[in-house]
């Protein structure tokens, strides 16, 4: 894969598009709140959620996965033979999201992003991470030790499937991402600190 015109455009498209940070932009738009001053002062959907109420973190959640997964289905299309370029434009959104462009480089914690990515990636793996999750947080009612779970099964299932090599290796380092990115909610979680929702 060489540094094409193509792929630097693909690429700076898909880090703009994950840099969108749509539930500090909904607070700042239709509540006149910054959700970066109020409850955990993340600009994910859970904060969003926390502060602004579940039908605005509901659809922050939605954008930010589908920020994730529509770059790497529609490079995917582009490129059907080579998951080079939808990898990278995953990887791109993702970094986008964690460094946005729009936020002097800071950002969420990309878990919801991520799992855009795989599910445009490796479905299966991802549907079985969105499912942990959610029976992590069903139980516990912390959205970390969801994510944190999540991200870990991930890591772990996308050697379970045919997947290519490459894939399979960026399923990892971007669970480590998503756990370095909650090191102080594993800390919390691990004083029985941490907050729940």
């Amino acid at each position: 894969m060489s540094l094409s015109p193509m792929l630097l455009l693909a690429l700076a498209l898909s880090y703009v598009a994950g840099s969108l940070p749509s539930g500090l932009w909904m607070g700042l738009w239709l509540r006149g709140v910054d959700i970066r001053k109020e409850g955990s002062k993340n600009i994910g959907a859970t904060n969003t959620m926390r502060v602004l109420g579940k039908p605005l973190g509901a659809t922050a959640l939605f954008f930010d996965i589908v920020k994730g997964l529509v770059p790497v289905v529609f490079f995917a299309r582009l490129s059907p033979e080579d998951i080079h370029l939808p990898m990278a434009c995953g990887v791109a959104a993702v970094l986008g999201h964690t460094f946005s462009l729009f936020l002097r480089f800071k950002g969420g914690k990309g878990v919801a992003t991520s799992a855009g990515v795989f599910l445009g990636l490796a479905t299966w793996p991802a549907l079985i991470a969105i499912g942990l999750f959610a029976v992590v947080v069903a139980i516990t009612r912390m959205v970390s030790a969801g994510s944190i779970l999540g991200a870990l099964s991930l890591a772990i299932t996308v050697w379970l499937f045919p997947l290519p090599l490459l894939v399979q290796v960026m399923g990892v380092l971007l669970a480590a991402l998503v756990v370095v990115k909650h090191r102080s909610n594993l800390k919390r979680i691990l004083q029985g600190d941490e907050n729940k929702i």
